[in-house]
């Protein structure tokens, strides 16, 4: 961050107590704390725990995870559920966290986790083109090559083991 998000100005660099080196204004006298954008991604599970749903968007050909944007007020959790039935219509239960990365391209601090959905019967919206159930295995040759979506399902089925280990009480 070079300038003050309030006045304009161009920021100093000033010790901070417990923080270290932090983005100051001098004519607000005011420590500047990084300003980002937080969005959740999802890997929505069948109720059998055996498929991933992977969406198309943009007229890309690319597979990629349900996502969006949190609204202010909402917590990530609301937002996962939220974007889920705007962009497929589906319901989702046993929402967990799953993993966590910061995306430059977007200044997004990005959310991922892990849900079920209550069917398979997706009902597309504007924002989707397409939508399409994989098996674990399938999903992880299917999904983005060299993406954040494609990092985060990785890190999921990486450490189930290719897999979703079926616990009594949900994902696990």
């Amino acid at each position: 961050m070079t300038y003050c998000m309030v006045c304009g100005s161009k920021l100093d660099s000033q010790y901070l107590e417990n923080e270290g080196d932090i983005p100051y204004c001098p004519d607000c006298a005011s420590f500047r704390f990084p300003i980002f954008s937080t969005a959740v991604s999802m890997i929505v599970l069948n109720q059998q725990l055996d498929k991933v749903l992977l969406i198309q968007q943009y007229q890309k050909q690319d597979y990629i995870l349900v996502a969006g944007y949190i609204n202010k007020g909402e917590n990530a959790e609301a937002a996962v559920s939220r974007e889920i039935a705007e962009e497929v219509g589906l319901s989702v239960s046993q929402i967990q966290a799953n993993h966590s990365e910061y995306y430059a391209p977007s200044n997004t601090l990005m959310l991922n986790y892990v849900c079920v959905a209550s069917q398979e019967s997706a009902t597309l919206t504007d924002e989707v083109d397409a939508a399409t159930w994989f098996g674990l295995a399938e999903a992880r040759q299917a999904i983005k090559a060299n993406s954040l979506a494609k990092r985060f399902l990785e890190s999921f089925l990486d450490k189930h083991e290719l897999g979703v280990a079926q616990v009594k009480g949900g994902i696990k």
